[in-house]
């Protein structure tokens, strides 16, 4: 049995004015769900604590309720992997007196449990020197979906879901857990660690060598780069690169594997990319390099991380 638990935080993880509330509500369940998919589970029943103000419980001018479109999204993205929502609590937020307004704010925590056979379920800490580094997808996609939301919420108003025949339009707002990819690497075992890239592709990455006490060279050409950062975007100034490899929330999963076993190029229908390779640590380097075209340059984790 495999358990997982997250919160989701208005005005740190979401914020009302922003994001629509199926947005939330997929958001929500998705981050469970990516880390299950990071150990090869099978998901098996989702718990649910939400905390609200009283105004997002109560529909106005016969428009659903917040707390009911949220469920909309939650349960729409339950209803795609078969997760049922088993139980969990509702609660009143305290209400806070803002400078604009007296509101309270919602928060919402999600319990996971799925289950993978005995000893097999994927781990961060099995990585081997000289194991080649693979993502899934593309990414950077999620940040640059958020520089545009931040720059124009009006634009994103009538989000609410995914739009159908597209295989990622909305990174961001309706990010895909790679569960399928995640029971196919734990069904042929041929990886030895794997990791969801929550936090940015520096910081997961850093947090797999820790794990694996291994180093790492990331080949700055071989990062696949989400469509959505690759953009021009008046409002961001981060380069394509640095969204890919520090924006976070794209939901990928980041794996290793040995360099005589074939990885395919797709699985499950997600494209897959090699990016590098994993190499013996040394106190005296640094932990993980980037490969560009003048050379290996220090990679720093500076993805997200609380309390930085």
């Amino acid at each position: 049995m495999l358990v997982t638990t997250d919160f989701s935080l208005e005005t740190v993880h979401f914020r009302r004015e922003w994001h629509t509330p199926e947005s939330i509500g997929h958001r929500c369940l998705a981050r469970g769900l990516s880390d299950l998919a990071a150990m090869g589970a099978q998901p098996l029943a989702a718990f649910l604590s939400l905390a609200l103000p009283l105004e997002l419980t109560q529909s106005r001018r016969r428009q659903p309720a917040w707390r009911e479109r949220f469920f909309k999204g939650f349960l729409a993205l339950a209803g795609k992997y078969r997760v049922p929502l088993a139980g969990g609590d509702t609660a009143q937020s305290p209400r806070l007196t803002l400078p604009s307004k007296s509101t309270g704010l919602a928060f919402a925590d999600i319990v996971l449990v799925g289950s993978a056979p005995r000893n097999r379920a994927l781990l961060r800490s099995g990585a081997k020197a000289g194991d080649r580094i693979y993502v899934t997808g593309h990414l950077g996609g999620a940040a640059a979906e958020l520089a545009q939301l931040v720059a124009s919420p009006l634009r994103f108003l009538k989000c609410t879901s995914s739009v159908a025949g597209n295989p990622n339009p909305h990174p961001h707002l309706f990010p895909e857990p790679r569960l399928a990819v995640g029971a196919w690497l734990l069904k042929n075992r041929r990886v030895t660690a794997v990791i969801d890239i929550s936090d940015g592709l520096s910081t997961d990455l850093d947090h797999l060598c820790e794990e694996s006490a291994l180093a790492a060279m990331v080949d700055a050409s071989s990062v696949p780069i989400h469509p959505l950062a690759l953009a021009p975007n008046k409002h961001r100034s981060q380069k394509p690169l640095d969204l890919a490899l520090h924006g976070g929330e794209d939901y990928e999963l980041l794996f290793t594997a040995p360099p005589h076993v074939k990885i395919p190029r797709r699985i499950a229908g997600v494209p897959i990319a090699c990016i590098g390779e994993m190499r013996r640590y040394s106190s005296r380097a640094p932990r993980m390099l980037l490969r560009e075209h003048d050379g290996e340059q220090p990679l720093h984790a500076a993805g997200w991380e609380h309390y930085r």
